[in-house]
C-alpha cells in the first residue's frame, strides 16, 4: 500500500510486517503484559525479576516480528537443520547438562537454556517438512519414519529424566501427525499401545519422586508437610481468591512465600489468589482467543506445511494452558510445566514466541505457494 494512501488506522504497517495478524499479536501483548505485573507480585515486589522477564519477552516478540518477515518456504528449507541441531543439544544435556535433580539445561557461560523448549518448535517443523511433498492422508511407511523422528527427542529428553516435557514434545509431534489426515483407527491402536506400555515404563524406568508426584496426586493429605506441601498450598491459594481476589501483591501464600516455584510453575495460583475467580476467567478468554485466533489462522495456509506448523502450535500452546491449570489445581500430578509466556523464565517463552512468528508468517504469505 502506498504511504500516502495509507488511512489513518493504518498507522501500524510502517513498522509491522506485511499482512501481519494484528489480533492475535495484541493478544500475545495482553500476556506477555500480564506477565510484568504477576510476576512482580510472585517476586515480592522484585522489580530486577521484572526487568529480566521483560527483556526475554521483548527479544520474544522481536524475533516473531523477524520470523513473520520470512516466507514458510525457507523455514521449511531449514527444518531439517535446526532438528539436527536440536538433537545433538539434547545430546549434550545428557552429557554435560545441570538442572534440579536432572540434566536439564545446557550452560554456555552466557547463556543458559533448555533445549527440550526449542525441540517442542523443532519436530513439528520437521514433521511438517517430512509430509509436505508426500501423499495426504500418511501411509504405513511415512507413519513409521515419523514415529522415529517423534521417538529419538523423546527418549532423549526421558533419560534426563524430564517425563512431563518428553510428553509435551511427543504430542506436539503427535498434532502434526493428526492434522496431517491420521486415521482414527491409527489414533485409537496408538493410544491402545500407550495403555499396554505405561504399566511396563511405571515399573521399570519410572524414577521414584516421579512416582512420588502420582502419590501426591492421588492423596496429597498423606504427606501434608513434606511431599504433598506443594499441592496443598497451591489449592488453599486458588480457592481463597474467591470471586474477585484479594488484590494485587496482597496474596498470603505468595507474599509469605507458603507457595513454592510461586513465579515459575505456580505463577497461575498467585494470580487466582489475587484476582480471584473473575481474573482467572479473563486470563482463559484471553487464552482461548490466542487459540482460536490461531487455529483459524492455521485454516489460511495454503501449503501443506505452514498449515501443518500453524495447526500444531495453537494446538500445542493450548495443551499448555490445560495442563498448567490442571496441575496448579490438583487434577493432574506435578510437572515442571509454566504458563505458556506468564510465568518467568526465558527458553519457553522465547521459543514459544518464535513459533508464533512461523504461525505469522503463514498468515502474511497466504497468498503465496511454495
Amino acid at each position: 500500500m502506498n504511504r500516502a494512501m495509507r488511512s489513518p488506522g493504518d498507522w501500524w504497517r510502517g513498522w509491522l510486517p506485511r499482512d501481519i495478524d494484528l489480533p492475535l499479536l495484541l493478544g500475545l501483548l495482553a500476556l506477555a503484559a500480564l506477565s510484568l505485573v504477576v510476576v512482580y507480585s510472585a517476586g515480592g515486589g522484585d522489580t530486577d525479576m521484572v526487568f529480566k522477564q521483560a527483556m526475554r519477552l521483548g527479544l520474544g516478540f522481536v524475533l516473531l516480528l523477524i520470523c513473520a518477515r520470512i516466507p514458510p518456504s525457507a523455514f521449511r528449507r531449514w527444518s531439517p537443520w535446526f532438528y539436527g541441531l536440536c538433537l545433538l543439544l539434547l545430546v549434550a544435556v545428557v552429557v554435560a547438562g545441570e538442572g534440579k535433580g536432572a540434566q536439564r539445561w545446557l550452560d554456555l557461560g552466557v547463556l543458559r537454556f533448555q533445549p527440550s523448549e526449542l525441540m517442542k518448535l523443532a519436530l513439528p517443523m520437521m514433521l511438517a517438512w517430512y509430509f509436505h511433498e508426500r501423499v495426504l492422508p500418511p501411509r504405513l511407511g511415512a507413519l513409521l519414519v515419523a514415529a522415529v523422528m517423534v521417538g529419538v527427542p523423546v527418549v532423549l529428553i526421558t533419560i534426563q529424566p524430564d517425563l512431563g516435557t518428553a510428553l509435551l514434545v511427543a504430542l506436539s509431534g503427535a498434532f502434526v501427525i493428526y492434522l496431517a489426515g491420521l486415521s482414527w483407527w491409527w489414533i485409537l491402536g496408538a493410544l491402545l499401545a500407550i495403555s499396554a506400555y505405561a504399566p511396563v515404563h511405571w515399573t521399570y524406568f519410572m524414577h521414584d519422586y516421579q512416582k512420588q508426584r502420582v502419590y501426591n496426586f492421588l492423596d496429597p493429605n498423606a504427606d501434608p508437610l513434606g511431599s504433598g506441601w506443594q499441592t496443598m498450598q497451591s489449592q488453599i491459594a486458588v480457592g481463597s481468591g474467591g470471586l474477585s481476589g484479594k488484590g494485587w501483591t496482597e496474596g498470603t501464600q505468595s507474599q509469605l512465600e507458603f507457595l513454592p516455584e510461586r513465579h515459575t510453575d505456580f505463577i497461575l495460583a498467585v494470580y487466582s489468589e489475587e484476582f480471584g475467580w473473575i481474573g482467572v476467567a479473563v486470563l482463559l478468554v484471553l487464552y482461548l482467543f490466542v487459540v482460536g485466533r490461531a487455529l483459524w489462522i492455521a485454516s489460511q495456509a495454503k501449503d501443506t506445511y505452514g498449515r501443518l506448523v500453524a495447526g500444531a502450535v495453537a494446538m500445542t500452546f493450548f495443551v499448555y494452558v490445560l495442563v498448567n491449570g490442571a496441575m496448579v489445581t490438583a487434577m493432574m500430578p506435578v510437572k515442571g510445566v509454566p504458563l505458556p509466556l506468564v510465568s518467568y523464565g526465558g527458553t519457553s517463552a522465547v521459543s514459544l514466541l518464535i513459533a508464533f512468528g512461523l504461525l505469522m508468517s503463514a498468515y502474511a504469505h497466504r497468498r503465496m505457494l511454495g
